[in-house]
């Protein structure tokens, strides 16, 4: 979240406005690997829209559970999606919290996605602070998300054990994982691919979240 901000289900359409602005601007400056274009929701094409769609980039409205937290107000206003130009990057201004900072690639080196995770943060609290507690962390409107923020997920093919989800929890549940749908949280697995991530972010390091 950005400092000097409150939730989303507290925030005016001026705060919306205010904080996008802050964001497409820190985020046009960046270079190298994380260069990219931010697409601002109001007044996008149908070109545009579809595009972002086909890459699985673009978020939708909240879902009933954000829509019943009142997160949803003055939609689409504020918000956008920034990509580099690689597609390994992505941050969603004003979805659910005020940032969430994607980094993403096909494969299994999870080193590179990490260091470029963390070259982008050190980029961007450069211009934009992020709200900080001394004993909660970096604070998020989830609580589940409180303190490292860091949720690091795998999609992977598990075909014997979408035939037993209880197995698969249970497995899950011993290395502290938690499973969600291919598309995330709410969502079905398809044609056995889950989303597998760390359960805690609080109590631990990013490097351990990871």
């Amino acid at each position: 979240s950005m400092e000097g901000y409150p939730f989303n289900p507290c925030l005016t359409e001026a705060h919306y406005k205010e904080m996008e602005s802050k964001v497409s601007s820190t985020l046009s400056n960046l270079e190298g690997e994380l260069k990219g274009t931010y697409y601002p929701l109001t007044g996008m094409t149908k070109e545009v829209q579809q595009k972002l769609i086909d890459d699985h980039f673009l978020f939708k409205e909240g879902d009933r559970f954000l829509q019943a937290a009142n997160a949803c107000r003055y939609w689409p206003t504020g918000r956008g999606i920034y990509h580099n130009d690689n597609k390994t990057f992505l941050v969603w201004c004003n979805e659910e919290d005020h940032l969430r900072i994607i980094s993403m690639q096909m494969g299994g080196d999870l080193g590179q996605v990490y260091r470029r995770l963390v070259n982008a943060v050190n980029e961007i609290e450069k211009r934009v602070p992020f709200s900080h507690h001394d004993r909660l962390g970096f604070l998020t409107f989830c609580p589940t998300n409180l303190g490292t923020t860091v949720r690091a997920s795998v999609h992977i093919k598990l075909p014997k054990l979408a035939a037993n989800r209880e197995k698969l929890e249970e497995i899950a549940g011993k290395y502290s994982l938690q499973v969600r749908g291919t598309r995330g949280e709410h969502t079905e697995a398809e044609g056995g691919v889950y989303d597998i991530s760390n359960k805690r972010r609080m109590g631990l390091t990013e490097f351990q979240a990871v």
